[in-house]
């Protein structure tokens, strides 16, 4: 099977590395198989080979072909969820852990970056930037919670303060993370491909899986091959097409939008984000935007439940770019794409295990770069006997959304339509 080009993205035409591995054509055999070759498999891998494991490595597609090669770029710390929801509903003892854990994987991430020499084009600054009063207040709620967690370098910006960070009048304040900061999404996670096969790490691009067989060692079956294992990693996300249905049915994938201008001037770019932060606004439907390494603006925004491909991207990224930077209007928009991420009905993370030696991590639900790496440590910790940290996650609830495939996404829609409401109304 020929593996499957990536899609036309600015990540995919700027990517570093554009070899394609083979694919997988007999039966072999490993410590561990990995199904997924986004971050949560990379991030697994690389913890899993300094170890000293054998791991092998399964991608139906290409290194990165979701979610980690599509998304915004941008390192956002905790979860969907903040450590204050976590607390309020499973207990001051999970919000304690998860909240010792919510700022780890941006740390993971960068240690990959140094360690292996990746060249990504990380940034630092992460800035949080609040549409009215009542999201203002919310960042200063925030402030306060990541700080009782021990999480340090974060600035509150009233509304004078961002506009030297931000050259729009859109916003009434803002929350600077230092320790946040973008990257080129595609550029990591092909540099952690490099990392895992400097250590003998194997990966086999176009080689979806098409079964996995519990037993005391594990078979994963691919339609040329197999790979057998002592831990089989299921990290497909929302591109695991029908492998599992039952983990399928927890989650549902949905498509966020994603557009990459014409290079702007230095001049122009100094003016629309004059200390080059990345930036995303507090909105239940946020944008999402920054820098690359070339001088555009990456502009993303929007969701679609069930990850439709919109017909036409543009028309939902550029009324909201030029609502932020009027000045933009007439740049060219030089790519235009679409990823798919999984939400969660509780938009938490869902750890697991199937048997004995199947683990799964899905959902992280919109905050995928820094759980992802997160939960490379946490499971390859777990398949090496230290699962006190994996068990906090897998222990959390894991519900189905209401209505089944046919109702999921209307139901789900009409609550993001009342959120967008609220954000546009300012209560």
């Amino acid at each position: 099977m020929q593996p499957v080009s990536h899609t036309n993205s600015y990540y995919a035409a700027s990517a570093n590395d554009t070899r394609q591995r083979p694919t997988l054509t007999e039966d072999v055999s490993a410590d561990i198989c990995i199904i997924g070759a986004g971050y949560t498999g990379m991030s697994t891998a690389i913890h899993l080979a300094e170890a000293g494991y054998r791991v092998v490595v399964l991608e139906a597609s290409r290194i990165g072909f979701g979610a980690s090669g599509r998304n915004g770029g941008q390192i956002v710390n905790s979860y969907s969820r903040d450590i204050d929801f976590i607390e309020k509903h499973y207990g001051d003892h999970v919000g304690a852990e998860m909240g010792r854990m919510a700022f780890e994987g941006g740390r993971i991430l960068r240690r990959f970056v140094k360690d292996y020499n990746i060249q990504c084009d990380l940034k630092q600054g992460g800035l949080f930037a609040a549409c009215n009063r009542r999201q203002f207040d919310e960042l200063q709620e925030k402030k306060a919670l990541w700080e009782s967690h021990g999480h340090e370098g974060l600035e509150l910006l009233d509304d004078s303060q961002i506009k030297r960070h931000v050259g729009s009048d859109r916003y009434n304040g803002g929350l600077l993370d230092h320790t946040g900061g973008h990257f080129h999404p595609l550029n990591l996670v092909l540099g952690e491909a490099a990392a895992l096969e400097s250590m003998g790490g194997v990966i086999y691009e176009g080689s979806p899986a098409v079964s996995v067989d519990e037993g005391t060692k594990a078979v994963v079956k691919t339609e040329h091959g197999s790979v057998t294992a002592d831990y089989v990693l299921v990290a497909g996300n929302a591109y695991l097409n029908g492998l599992l249905p039952k983990l399928e049915a927890k989650a549902m994938p949905c498509g966020t939008q994603v557009i990459t201008t014409e290079p702007l001037s230095p001049e122009v770019q100094k003016r629309l984000l004059p200390q080059d932060n990345c930036v995303e606004d507090c909105n239940y439907l946020l944008d999402y935007y920054r820098l690359s390494g070339d001088g555009r603006l990456i502009y993303g925004g929007g969701v679609t439940y069930g990850a439709r491909e919109p017909s036409k991207i543009e028309s939902l990224i550029v009324p909201n770019m030029l609502k932020t930077f009027p000045e933009l209007k007439g740049t060219r928009v030089d790519y235009a794409w679409t990823g798919n991420f999984l939400l969660t009905l509780m938009r938490l993370p869902q750890f697991g295990r199937i048997g004995r030696n199947i683990y799964y991590a899905q959902g992280y639900s919109g905050h995928g770069v820094t759980c992802s790496h997160l939960a490379g440590k946490v499971i390859s910790d777990a398949m090496r006997g230290q699962a006190e940290r994996f068990d906090v996650f897998s222990n959390l609830p894991q519900y189905s959304f209401p209505g089944g495939r046919l109702f999921r996404i209307p139901f789900t829609a009409m609550g993001a339509w009342y959120y967008n409401l609220r954000d546009q109304l300012g209560v």
